[in-house]
């Protein structure tokens, strides 16, 4: 556990525009395991029609260098939710299953406590996998029928329905504040890819192909709360797709024409349909910042031959051929990987008061900064970052429409904890493969590094760390000094120093 945290920076609401005079509502939508090529709007050579999504892009701003935290799920959430760094935590590597005890201190600072303090409303609807108070009985067995005695309640969510983790991992359940709304009566068998499923308990009220369906109906009803008018509100949406299992609905099986990953494709389009129709209904849109990302890349390989087996021909293979859909775009490696495949992911910012319609912004950016850019919008306080949102930097300004900030490098990890500092046009890949699925896997630490101009080389093709020693040591020295720092941001002028 951390100490009680004193915040000391105060960021104030300064937005140049008249307009935005009022503090916005702030909706963050994460989808699950969606690559940077899955968007028309993004990659014009997809034929999988996101309607929706291109209109976010269209009315808002597209950041093109945005990047998860992790190139898995769960340290990419615990970063948004504390601007913090998974990997300054005690969770290393990989990821937690369905049963996972808890990583968020308590007492830890969160975007939804300190939105909570500065008056907001906030939610959470949707995939946690953060971990949860399980109780078990004097047997030693999940007691179901027992309330959580830690939910996303405990770290400044007023309102919270959410599923335990990845909607692969059992429990199957929906947890409702601190309680369990449908005890499991039932077994789920285990099934293979598409529908990739682990064996393991079934809630009664719990169906796995309706279970979009179901979060995206009570974040709608949210939305259109009456209450929802009353003060600012910040609702966190995690989806739970398109990660396995690949089950789209019924009424989308089949539409794509590229297979069942690319019909769950158009279902999380059509879920971001049913939160701009929500907002548009409830007269919200206006004053909302809205952001749409993805917590990695696509677990979909990338084929080069099309006499391989892929996606199109065999539901079964977890690849596309190159012709019919680059799933994570011009970009190496797929989800779990250190290569830009892993992390580079879609990142859409509406907020009609504000931000551009139609703008694009190239600075790298990172999911932490949700934390900082949500207090300078809230007016409230941002944790001195010795103790708090040690990563986090607003993206305000960019919102507003400058071309870039000042701001520490961004750092990478992948889903076999190798790191990645990227400053500039360059990164350094601290470790000799792709740190996850991709083979050569390599080992972290283990020369020689990976260094990549990406202005020239996006897509990671010609290794420059022989020929560039000296750029590649002194990102080096950057990364260890992150790691002394045990933050990225600045201690500000005339703070006074409190141990933990």
């Amino acid at each position: 556990m951390i100490h009680r945290l004193i915040p000391i920076i105060a960021f104030a609401f300064t937005l140049s525009l008249s307009a935005a005079a009022e503090r916005p509502n702030i909706v963050f939508i994460l989808a699950d395991d969606m690559g940077s090529g899955d968007i028309q709007a993004l990659n014009a050579k997809s034929t999988i029609p996101t309607p929706h999504l291109n209109r976010l892009a269209a009315e808002g701003m597209t950041f093109t260098d945005a990047h998860s935290p992790s190139a898995v799920c769960t340290p990419t959430r615990y970063t948004t939710l504390t601007g913090r760094y998974c990997w300054r935590s005690e969770m290393k590597q990989g990821v937690l299953n369905g049963y996972g005890a808890p990583i968020i201190e308590t007492d830890r600072p969160t975007v939804a406590s300190h939105l909570q303090k500065a008056g907001y409303q906030t939610a959470v609807i949707g995939k946690w996998h953060l971990g949860l108070g399980f109780q078990k009985n004097a047997e030693g067995d999940w007691a179901w029928d027992q309330p959580l005695d830690y939910s996303p309640i405990d770290v400044g969510f007023d309102r919270s329905l959410i599923i335990p983790a990845s909607l692969d991992f059992p429990p199957y359940i929906y947890i409702e504040g601190h309680d369990i709304t449908g005890q499991p009566d039932r077994t789920q068998p285990a099934i293979k890819f598409p529908d990739f499923l682990r064996e393991g308990e079934l809630g009664s009220d719990f169906s796995i192909v309706d279970c979009l369906d179901k979060l995206t109906e009570e974040t709608v009803k949210y939305l259109r709360a009456p209450e929802r008018k009353e003060a600012p509100f910040f609702l966190y949406f995690p989806l739970t797709a398109p990660h396995k299992p690949v089950s789209p609905h019924p009424r989308f099986q089949g539409k794509s024409e590229l297979g069942p990953y690319g019909d769950f494709i158009m279902q999380v389009d059509w879920t971001v349909g049913q939160v701009l129709d929500a907002l548009d209904e409830a007269a919200l849109a206006e004053n909302t910042l809205i952001m749409y990302t993805s917590d990695n890349g696509s677990f979909m390989y990338r084929l080069t031959d099309e006499g391989e087996p892929h996606h199109v021909a065999d539901q079964t293979v977890q690849a596309y051929y190159e012709g019919h859909h680059t799933a994570n775009g011009i970009y190496r490696g797929t989800k779990a990987d250190i290569y830009e495949g892993g992390h580079r992911v879609p990142f859409l910012a509406r907020w009609p008061q504000v931000v551009e319609a139609g703008s694009e912004c190239a600075q790298p950016i990172c999911h932490a900064d949700l934390f900082a850019t949500a207090m300078e919008l809230a007016g409230g306080q941002l944790p001195d970052p010795r103790f708090g949102a040690q990563d986090s930097y607003s993206l305000v300004p960019l919102l507003q429409g400058r071309s870039s900030i000042p701001r520490a490098p961004v750092v990478h990890h992948s889903g076999g904890a190798m790191f990645a500092i990227r400053d500039g046009d360059w990164k350094l890949i601290l470790g000799s493969g792709s740190g996850g699925r991709q083979q050569p896997r390599g080992k972290k630490w283990e020369l020689p590094y990976q260094l990549y101009n990406l202005a020239d080389d996006p897509g990671e093709t010609n290794n420059l760390f022989a020929s560039h020693r000296e750029k590649a040591d002194e990102l080096s020295a950057k990364m260890q000094q992150l790691f002394a720092d045990d933050r990225s941001r600045p201690i500000p002028r005339g703070s006074k120093s409190k141990k933990k």
